[in-house]
């Protein structure tokens, strides 16, 4: 599957706001807005870029953002009611578009690949990512230090 860089900064945003949001779930009051800055620095996306896609991101009802010295953009949902797939659907504008000719002989697997991997991209939420994420950079790792 091939995806546009918009796309795949996209995606990097929201996964750093639901990061940030899941660093601070034991306290909720605490969650303050995240500085483009931060995002493009920890995400290594040139920060102009991702001004345009956040706002993007904004107007199609993903991220809040909050204005002067202390703003930045959050997530406009919870983490996990925003998944992949509507990301993707949403920035790439697409529509569910049937693939070849019904006279094609690969329309019909070209429909069950399309749908399989929908499946899996709106099964998946950016809480479900955040989580997996830090799991794996948090686990155990042996000291061997005599």
């Amino acid at each position: 599957m091939n995806i546009s860089v918009k796309s795949e900064y996209a995606l990097k945003a929201l996964f750093d706001l639901a990061s940030q949001q899941l660093l601070t779930r034991n306290n909720p009051g605490s969650m303050q807005p995240v500085k483009i800055a931060d995002i493009a620095r920890r995400q290594k996306i040139p920060q102009k870029f991702l001004e345009l896609i956040l706002a993007g991101l904004k107007q199609s009802g993903f991220v809040d953002s909050r204005r002067g010295a202390e703003g930045g953009y959050l997530l406009a949902r919870p983490p996990d009611l925003i998944t992949v797939g509507e990301v993707l659907r949403s920035v790439e504008n697409l529509k569910s578009a049937a693939r070849g000719q019904a006279r094609d002989p690969f329309a019909d697997i070209w429909c069950q690949v399309d749908q399989a991997v929908s499946e899996v991209l709106d099964g998946t939420t950016f809480a479900d990512l955040a989580r997996q994420w830090q799991e794996k950079n948090t686990e155990y790792v042996p000291n061997w230090d005599i």
